[in-house]
């Protein structure tokens, strides 16, 4: 029996961005990307390692070296749409959130369950760590074209701020290109009920 079980959900990928390495989070648009084991080429979150940071302080110091799970961000259209809602803006620039990708077609994105795939038409997989937690940053980009909406984000992102994940198979991903959605085939974790 497979480990992992083809749901009935397709993405359509609907934007790809890469954060220039040694700058900040802003993402620039591509058409597409050639994803390899340590991720997007020259990207800030390039690496089969990183540097421990302060979402994992509880376990590493600081700056430990560690294995690289947030190689790429993913974001869901639909959410995005309801964050750009509860701030009163019209819509999100991709850019201002350090996007490797935005998708459209899979509901209630950021709470896939971790060691879910996303495979690419040409094989490409990426496997899915954990939710994205919303930070103050995007938010700084936001306020740069958005006076006064930038304080927003943080609080209307909440369980809606998309996943991260990392290549488990390279490939190429490309605007328009269908992912087909494997969850883990396992039951849901009973130990804090």
């Amino acid at each position: 029996m497979p480990v992992l079980t083809e749901s009935r959900f397709i993405a359509e990928i609907t934007w790809l961005g890469m954060v220039p390495a040694g700058g900040g989070i802003q993402a620039e648009r591509r058409e597409a990307l050639d994803l390899g084991f340590d991720g997007i080429s020259g990207e800030r979150h390039e690496g089969r390692e990183r540097a421990s940071c302060v979402r994992v302080k509880n376990l590493y110091p600081q700056g430990t070296e560690i294995r690289n799970v947030r190689q790429l961000t993913i974001l869901s259209e639909e959410e995005l749409a309801l964050i750009a809602a509860e701030m009163g803006l019209d819509q999100i620039d991709p850019r201002h959130l350090g996007a490797s990708m935005v998708i459209r077609g899979i509901p209630d994105l950021t709470f896939v369950p971790p060691s879910a795939r996303l495979q690419a038409p040409d094989g490409a997989t990426l496997t899915i760590d954990m939710e994205n937690q919303p930070c103050v940053l995007p938010g700084r980009e936001i306020e740069k074209d958005h006076g006064g909406f930038g304080p927003k984000f943080k609080r209307a992102a909440e369980n809606r701020r998309g996943i991260t994940a990392w290549v488990e198979r390279p490939g190429q991903v490309k605007l328009g290109d269908a992912l087909r959605l494997f969850l883990p085939a396992q039951r849901a974790w009973q130990g804090e009920s």
